[in-house]
Order: structure tokens, then C-alpha cells, then sequence
């Protein structure tokens, strides 16, 4: 078994200035190799070849260290993802029917989002999921996320924001706020109509 560090689909500084090319760089290469690295080591001596998901959907099984550093792995996977420099605006397809649906607007639904990831205690991450059929907004604390079988807030992830200092100190300090509102100007709307579509 053996999980590898993905390559971003963008350049470090493709995403200002709204993320800054720094905090990228350091996010991608110490913080997610970290989590990738470490969980590698976590399941040296496990003889199972299992996907990520299967990991996070049995998640009890396994040892604290497994359950951070799978989490920061599949996380960080898809939160690069749902990042572009083409992105921003307002979100088209069937998910912008999806997102009506269950909250009146978009507008309704970014200010939920906001406030969930702006509340999150400490450290943790903010999410747009499919709970059988119906988005829902909720948040985790730090690695967690919706897919752990262990979870309060479960769900397929749609979309997805850390809210670690580590992902916005450096550019915003404590203005967490200010950091939320920024990843609306770079959201990639294909991708998250892409994982709604998926999860049907």
C-alpha cells in the first residue's frame, strides 16, 4: 500500500492573490506530504491494499494515527481540486438546481457555509455534502470528515474548506473571514457539479 502526494493542477502562485503563493507552497509540500508520508508509515504493516474511502469508512478500526493523517490526505486531495484560477462566480449545472432546492439560493447557502466555517472551533474544515440525496453544511473538527464512519456529520463531500491556521495564516493572520470569503473567488464550480453529479 502505498498513497502518493498528488500534483496540483495549477501553479503555487496561480491562485493570487486571493491564496497567496507561499502559504500554497508550504501547504502542499510540508503539510500535505506530511499527512501523506505519515500515513504510509501508519500502515506499513498492514497487509490490506484498500482505498481511501474504504480506510475513512472504517476509520474505528484503526489507530489515532491513521485517523488523522488518512483524513489530511483525502481532504487536502479534494480541497486542491475544488481550487482554480478560472474559477469564482456562481455555481451552473445541476448542482445550482441542487443548491436551490435545499437552501432558496446560492446566496442562503454560501452565508451557512460561512458561518460554519468561521464557527468551527480550533482547527477543522467546513463542507457541502450529499447526504442521500440532500445537501447538507456542517463542519469537522481537524481531520475528520464526513466519509469517517465515526463522524456526527456524515455525508459525500462536495465541497470542501480548511480552516486550519495553516491554510491562511501567513496572508490573513486571524482574519479567518476574510479567508472564507476569498475561496468563493476561486472555487471551481466544474468540480464540485462533477463530485454532486458522481454522488447520485
Amino acid at each position: 500500500m502505498k498513497f502518493e502526494l498528488p500534483n496540483l493542477p495549477y501553479n503555487y502562485d496561480a491562485l493570487e492573490p486571493h491564496f497567496d503563493t507561499r502559504t500554497m507552497e508550504i501547504h502542499h509540500t510540508k503539510h500535505h506530504a506530511g499527512y501523506t508520508n505519515n500515513l504510509n508509515n501508519a500502515l506499513k504493516d498492514n497487509p490490506d491494499s484498500l482505498k481511501i474511502e474504504t480506510i475513512l469508512a472504517n476509520i474505528n478500526k484503526y489507530d489515532i494515527a491513521v485517523r488523522n493523517n488518512a483524513g489530511g490526505y483525502y481532504n487536502h486531495n479534494i480541497f486542491w481540486e475544488l481550487l482554480s484560477p478560472k474559477g469564482g462566480g456562481k455555481p451552473t449545472g445541476k448542482v445550482s438546481e441542487a443548491i436551490n432546492s435545499s437552501f432558496g439560493s446560492f446566496e442562503a447557502m454560501q452565508e451557512k457555509f460561512n458561518a460554519a466555517a468561521a464557527t468551527r472551533f480550533g482547527s477543522g474544515w467546513a463542507w457541502l455534502v450529499n447526504n442521500n440525496g440532500k445537501l447538507e453544511i456542517g463542519s469537522t473538527p481537524n481531520q475528520d470528515n464526513p466519509l469517517m464512519g465515526i463522524s456526527e456529520f456524515k455525508g459525500t463531500p462536495i465541497i470542501a474548506l480548511d480552516v486550519w491556521e495553516h491554510a491562511y495564516y501567513l496572508h490573513y493572520q486571524n482574519r479567518r473571514p476574510d479567508y472564507i470569503k476569498a475561496f468563493w473567488n476561486i472555487i471551481n464550480w466544474e468540480k464540485v457539479n462533477e463530485l454532486y453529479i458522481n454522488t447520485k
